[in-house]
């Protein structure tokens, strides 16, 4: 081994080295059990930061291990790279707008932009060591990804579980399009009520609103049927003010009584309970606010104002006719666009849905179906199905996504869906291959584009081709494991639960891996939109090696968000640097070791069997962790095995026992060349799932020549119960040894200085063991003289 570890050549030729000898190929099953798993395409939207490491680091590391347990791993990667973010994202790099350009051309400049990012993508998980096959690589926005999107959609309208309708929608007037519940967030934001009198036959009713511009799209008020206030009101009319025309006052359970003055004004729409009261009442629709946030020309006083501006001022308005009662100010949640920020309205639009909401309690059943890691993930996806209000809205009013399969008729109207022989089929550019059934030969394309999510939902189904002619579903369906993180459980999660379940009645994946997120600062998560990462994933390879960011990566409790600093380096280099010459040791001591077939393992030296058997005691242990997606208490338990038993313990126990053969025998030296040999690589195989570089270096350098893989990526975990006794003795031999070093440090010796005596009781169990280890304790501890008695 060199003096010492140059991690950018070594990490540069593994890479090499694992790609030509293809040491991650998916074998299709043909010789090992499958593990598949759904591995979160990532958005095009931006640079890949250190949060992209910490989680998908999370992940590879499962990969590995279910690798090194005998499985045959489909470890796909692909690229989510239509839609939206992406929009977003090649507007911002070319300073372009999608609608100012023709759709074809912003189409070719997004295709033009993506390759970069994703060239970039895949270049950092290569140098991260992501055992990927690169061969299962997909993105969202290619043809096949298209062709099973759209077959998914057709399917589902066969089903009548997609379908289309005029309806009040959640509307982004900045993007320009409309929204999934999923992809609303919320900020408290400072507002006013803003207190108004409506005229009635039995005198004025007092109503308070955060939302003054709306009051010409008044339709009704509301009060609780309940609230003695205003009992008699209920089927009176009210005037409303300003523009003085008539409403009438209903009763709903709806109704808070303690909010504001508990009498609501119900406007065409300020909010979800406006659209619930206007479809469960009937009422009717008067338009207010416009597509692009402004308001309708027809609204007197406020006509074609923003709607920030719109609210000013109305309130200008009210004041000067001395309409306007009192102001008081209040703070309250407003829902927003996740992706940019702006308050959501909500406008009637033509707009394509799949049904959700009438199938909430098999949602819920699938949550039980799934293993959920960590386990109080679930309650956020059930909390989530619970409380939805709106059925999924999958069309965007955008450009650069994937095409609805979708004709409309010129003359009855009636949609006209593409064949599964079109597919994939963009009907901007094509024409139905049929007539309409009423005739007509003339159609109107459907220019709306699937939400994202639709499209990424359907990754199990990308990942197995289904419905192709090379169809694997049976091969790898349900997969083993999606991992993603806590953020999108309401949307990549929930949405492809109810993809999977209505396509082929099962759930996506037998458990669900949730990493938490890298913070900028307390509460404000890294990301690529925000740009807030100060932190270049490549650099940090450059300067630390990938092997010491996965190291970093590993440390935290699943599901659980972290800070970064480049102190976090330090420990993962000290880390490093202790392994390789821990094996540098190792090896120089190994030189002239041979294994001999003759030899029998039952024939070690005790605390040469301890050691082994700590190893197999870790593995069981850690194994046991890891399938509970446990990575950062797993590498707790080898780390706690590799400095301390092996470092501290076992390799100051047998040093001299190695360099003197004459005084200790020429057997009890094999006895601890066997033991060094297997217990590091032992050890080697539990840390090659969390630093595949530095572990495969060791191997190649010195155990390639010994051992039958290729790759220390190739071999299995060993399997067997430890033997408990040697285990108990082994914890005796530290507990004496520590307490020599602890009274050599109380005393200010040196621990190289000679004791004059050393007596050890013993049970009779463990005497013979401990005369068996008597030279290896005299050497270790200084003692000149070592007793044991009972």
């Amino acid at each position: 081994m060199d003096k010492k570890y140059d991690f950018q050549k070594s990490e540069k030729q593994l890479r090499i080295f694992w790609e030509e000898n293809q040491i991650y190929k998916y074998g299709q099953g043909k010789e090992r059990p499958v593990y598949s798993i759904d591995t979160p395409p990532p958005t095009v939207s931006g640079t890949l930061h250190i949060g992209h490491v910490f989680s998908y680091t999370q992940a590879e590391i499962i990969a590995r291990f279910k690798r090194m347990q005998g499985y045959d791993v489909f470890y796909p990667l692909g690229f989510d790279d239509n839609g939206l973010p992406t929009e977003r994202l090649v507007e911002r790099d070319k300073k372009i707008r999608a609608g100012q350009l023709p759709r074809s051309q912003f189409r070719n400049i997004c295709v033009e932009t993506i390759e970069t990012y994703e060239t970039d993508f895949r270049g950092l998980f290569q140098k991260l060591g992501f055992s990927v096959d690169w061969d299962l690589s997909y993105q969202t926005v290619s043809s096949l990804s298209q062709k099973i999107s759209q077959r998914s959609f057709l399917n589902l309208v066969k089903m009548k579980k997609a379908y289309r309708k005029e309806s009040p929608v959640l509307w982004c007037t900045q993007c320009q399009t409309s929204i999934a519940q999923a992809e609303l967030d919320t900020l408290e934001l400072e507002s006013s009520f803003h207190y108004l009198n409506f005229k009635t036959s039995l005198g004025d009713l007092l109503i308070a609103t955060t939302r003054p511009e709306l009051l010409y799209g008044c339709v009704c008020i509301f009060v609780h049927p309940q609230d003695e206030r205003y009992h008699k009101f209920i089927g009176k009319m009210a005037t409303v003010p300003l523009y003085d025309f008539e409403i009438p006052i209903m009763a709903d359970e709806m109704v808070s009584m303690e909010k504001g003055t508990g009498a609501v004004m119900c406007a065409t729409f300020g909010d979800s309970t406006d659209v619930s009261w206007y479809q469960t009442h009937q009422l009717p629709y008067k338009k207010i606010i416009l597509p692009d946030g402004t308001i309708s020309g027809e609204v007197p006083y406020i006509g074609g104002l923003e709607v920030n501006r719109a609210r000013q001022r109305m309130v200008e308005e009210l004041k000067s006719r001395d309409l306007l009662v009192r102001q008081e100010a209040v703070s309250h949640s407003v829902a927003v666009h996740e992706r940019c920020g702006q308050a959501v309205e909500i406008i009637p639009s033509n707009q394509w849905y799949i049904d959700v909401l009438t199938e909430k309690d098999r949602f819920l059943k699938a949550a039980d179906e799934i293993s959920w890691h960590p386990a109080h993930m679930k309650k956020r996806y059930q909390i989530w199905v619970e409380n939805l209000k709106w059925d999924w809205c999958i069309s965007r009013q955008r450009y650069f996504g994937v095409p609805f399969p979708v004709w409309y008729c010129k003359e009855c109207k009636e949609p006209i869906f593409a064949e599964e022989d079109q597919l994939p089929v963009n009907p901007l550019e094509e024409m139905p291959g049929k007539a309409c059934s009423c005739g007509c030969t003339q159609f109107l394309p459907e220019e709306a584009v699937f939400d994202t999510w639709a499209t990424s939902s359907v990754t199990p189904f990308i990942n197995a081709g289904y419905g192709e002619d090379f169809d694997r579903s049976k091969e790898i369906l349900p997969m083993g494991m999606r991992n993603q993180a806590h953020e999108i459980i309401r949307t990549w999660a929930f949405y492809t639960i109810v993809k999977s379940l209505y396509h082929t009645g099962e759930i996506p994946w037998k458990d669900i891996m949730i990493s938490g997120f890298v913070l900028a600062k307390p509460g404000e998560k890294i990301s690529k939109s925000k740009n807030n990462s100060s932190n270049s994933p490549l650099a940090l390879i450059e300067t630390y090696s990938a092997d010491a960011i996965r190291y970093w990566a590993a440390s935290n409790k699943l599901g659980t968000d972290t800070f970064f600093s480049e102190d976090e380096m330090k420990g993962s280099r000290r880390f490093l640097t202790k392994l390789y010459n821990a094996a540098k040791f190792t090896i120089m001591q190994l030189n002239d070791y041979e294994q001999k077939e003759e030899f029998d393992p039952e024939t070690l030296l005790p605390i040469d069997r301890w050691m082994l058997e700590r190893v197999s005691e870790t593995t069981g242990v850690v194994k046991k962790l890891l399938d509970d997606f446990e990575i950062g208490q797993a590498r707790h338990e080898i780390d706690d095995l590799f400095w301390r038993d092996f470092c501290d313990y076992y390799i100051e126990i047998v040093k001299e026992r190695l360099y003197q053969p004459e005084k200790h025998g020429v057997r009890e030296r094999y006895s601890g060349q066997y033991g060094l040999y297997y217990s590091l690589l032992g050890i080697l195989k539990l840390y090659a799932v969390y630093t595949p570089f530095i572990t495969e270096y060791i191997y190649q350098d010195f155990y390639r020549s010994h051992e039958e893989m290729l790759s220390i990526h190739q071999t299995i975990w060993e399997r067997r119960e430890a033997n408990k006794i040697y285990l108990e003795f082994g914890e005796q031999v530290k507990e004496l040894i520590g307490t020599v070093r602890k009274e050599k440090t109380e005393k200010q010796l040196s621990m190289k200085d000679e004791i004059p005596e050393l007596i050890i009781t013993s049970s009779k169990r463990f005497r013979e063991f401990f005369k068996a280890t008597k030279l290896d304790i005299q050497a270790c501890t200084g003692a000149k003289k070592v007793m044991i008695r009972s």
